[in-house]
């Protein structure tokens, strides 16, 4: 199952991330979002990213060209009826995600596969809501999805070997390693385990344990981490870790999900991240 033409719904934060890496390995890739201007700036996104690696000497300018040539930005959904995947990257609410996929479902042909980028919501309840529920299957990108490599690919219950095939042929296609989870279990793999760890970060800086400067300091010299858990928390955005936060208590009980209170009183107070500039760190300035 040939999966070439590929369309991003949902161009936030995640969604042009995946947009970019999608043409990046040379399939047509078709962006849509509702909010108006969210392409634009999707595509804008991917050219300063794709000018950076011209910089370092890793790309050429007709190579970024041709790249930026396999996006394709359409103005209604109606416009994704011949694609073969359709990767959905909207808000973490299993509400909307369910009438983005139903609207899908009637508009894309037969054979397209409907994936949802969930970074916690289990895939069975989403693909009961469509007619294709063999066609569907969840695909886990990391933030930044242009540099990390994993891919959690998670089947429902009804997932079709074929697709859940498909998707993992498709990781490997964009240059991703699919880890395949066994159980369609909330949080999966790396939310499951990493959501306990972020929150009792958060804690530590409420607490006033260390700076935030400094326990990111600690996970990239002691841990070899790449970027620090305080700053990936802004990169994942403050709102969405709360979401999967408050989604994993509800779900799997106990204490180890029970949200700092300092995460709820950044959403409160608009500190999202880097999606809109301010989180734990500025990013205004930059």
């Amino acid at each position: 199952m040939a999966l070439n033409k590929v369309a991003v719904v949902g161009l936030g934060q995640m969604g042009r991330g995946i947009l970019q890496v999608c043409a990046q390995a040379g399939k047509e890739t078709y962006g849509f979002d509702s909010v108006p201007g969210a392409g634009e700036k999707a595509v804008a996104f991917a050219s300063k990213n794709l000018d950076d690696r011209i910089k370092k000497g890793k790309m050429t300018e007709d190579q970024k060209k041709q790249i930026l040539g396999n996006i394709k930005l359409v103005n209604k959904m109606e416009d994704l009826k011949d694609v073969d995947l359709v990767i959905e990257a909207v808000f973490e609410d299993i509400k909307i995600k369910i009438d983005v996929f139903k609207k899908l479902d009637e508009i894309c042909k037969p054979e397209c596969i409907l994936a949802s980028n969930t970074s916690a919501l289990q895939a069975t309840p989403m693909a009961s809501a469509v007619k294709r529920a063999d066609k569907f299957i969840i695909i886990h990108f990391h933030q930044p999805p242009t540099h990390m490599k994993l891919v959690e690919v998670v089947r429902a219950l009804q997932t079709s070997d074929a697709t859940g095939q498909a998707a993992v042929q498709f990781c490997k296609e964009i240059g991703k390693e699919a880890c395949d989870i066994k159980v369609d279990c909330p949080g999966f793999l790396t939310n499951r385990t990493m959501a306990p760890l972020l929150n009792e970060v958060a804690y530590c800086v409420y607490e006033g344990v260390a700076t935030k400067e400094d326990i990111d300091k600690a996970f990239i010299n002691g841990f070899n981490w790449p970027v620090g858990p305080v700053q990936l928390m802004d990169f994942i955005g403050l709102d969405t870790v709360q979401h999967v936060l408050e989604d994993l208590h509800i779900r799997r009980g106990g204490d180890k999900y029970c949200m700092c209170p300092l995460i709820g009183n950044m959403v409160a107070a608009g500190r999202l991240g880097v999606k809109n500039g301010i989180g734990f760190y500025d990013y205004r300035r930059k």
